[in-house]
């Protein structure tokens, strides 16, 4: 139950707006002054920006990537005394948007670091153990895509080990949990592509704009 008179609709559509908000787009501009979609990997996500405008909007960049994606489950916690179905469909409403933006003609990002905002808000164990994830890959295989999918991969194990003590998730917190996952793998479809014909580049090394995450 919804409450102050906001509709579920209304949340939904708030929260896809969130999540299209492009800060990696708007942090390059500030700091390079360079359209990050021109440059790069054409992505607008931390990576791309950290290697074309620097590392201070690049953690920017992943920052405020992952507070909209935290923002969205958190008014959708308040507005609905944290019902699970509400909170899920505001995380998708809003990792959604971050990857489909309207206001960028539905091309965004990859949704590596809305998805951790996201499922650091619904379960913070969670979120850090796919944070961890992502660190230990990126470190030994030096794929920052590698490192994205794995983290992505690994969200509906540690959301079913970590969402309550002694708790199972609700169906809904599960289901969205897989749908989230296997959008962020979709959109690292070219990247595994790369991965399987052993073509990737490793970040840091020759032509590794196409290495995003």
């Amino acid at each position: 139950m919804l409450q102050n008179s906001l509709t579920l609709p209304v949340l939904l559509v708030i929260a896809y707006l969130l999540g299209s908000i492009p800060f990696g787009l708007l942090f390059a501009r500030i700091f390079a002054r360079k359209d990050i979609r021109e440059v790069g990997s054409g992505n607008i996500g931390a990576t791309n920006v950290t290697r074309i405008a620097g590392p201070l909007p690049g953690i920017l960049t992943l920052l405020f990537d992952a507070g909209k994606g935290a923002l969205a489950v958190l008014l959708a916690a308040r507005a609905s005394e944290h019902n699970a179905t509400t909170m899920i469909l505001a995380a998708l409403a809003a990792l959604i948007g971050h990857c489909y933006p309207i206001l960028l003609r539905f091309k965004g990002g990859k949704g590596v670091a809305t998805g951790l905002g996201i499922f650091t808000a619904l379960a913070p164990f969670a979120g850090l153990s796919s944070l961890a994830v992502f660190i230990i890959v990126a470190v030994t295989w030096r794929f920052a895509s590698l490192a994205s999918i794995a983290a992505a991969a690994s969200m509906p194990l540690l959301i079913y080990l970590f969402w309550a003590p002694g708790h199972a998730p609700p169906l809904p917190i599960i289901f969205g949990t897989l749908f989230a996952t296997t959008l962020v793998i979709y959109k690292h479809n070219a990247n595994l592509q790369r991965l399987v014909e052993g073509t990737e580049p490793r970040f840091g090394g020759e032509n590794s704009e196409d290495n995003d995450a």
